[in-house]
């Protein structure tokens, strides 16, 4: 068997190595829409299910409230969400997406498609992609959970 205290054969480090470059191309993607790659990912919860609270978005993208909470209000700051507390309960407090954000939509997604089409991935091989990143994901859980 190889040696897998090496850096290079560590799927941790691979997938890390990955994920940052997938983070470079999301950022030079969004930059033109003055967005950072964690508020794309806002933006795209929000464009699946749009009023949500802020409890609801942040289990959804898997963030505490630390993170989310100062990222919700600079895009709220810069037009493309609103916060509203509830009338019915003040300790719900509902985001919504503004027209900006809705406006935008098919620019955004059209940019990152085409920044995926760049990388020479087609369908096919991203799909698979998905599918193993979803089973390696359910085993990691299952053994930290």
């Amino acid at each position: 068997m190889e040696d897998i205290t090496i850096l290079r054969k560590q799927l941790c480090f691979s997938l890390y190595e990955v994920s940052s470059e997938f983070t470079k191309l999301y950022t030079n993607a969004l930059k033109e829409f003055g967005l950072t790659y964690p508020q794309y990912l806002v933006l795209l919860s929000l464009w699946e299910k749009d009023h949500v609270t802020m409890k609801e978005l942040g289990e959804h993208l898997n963030l505490g409230t630390g993170t989310l909470t100062p990222m919700i209000s600079r895009m709220e700051a810069n037009g493309w969400l609103k916060k509203e507390r509830s009338s019915f309960d003040e300790r719900k407090v509902f985001i919504s997406l503004e027209r900006k954000a809705k406006d935008q939509k098919s620019l955004i997604s059209s940019r990152i498609e085409t920044m995926i089409g760049h990388c020479q991935i087609d369908f096919t091989e991203y799909e698979m992609l998905m599918q193993q990143l979803a089973q390696l994901k359910d085993k990691l859980m299952k053994q930290t959970s």
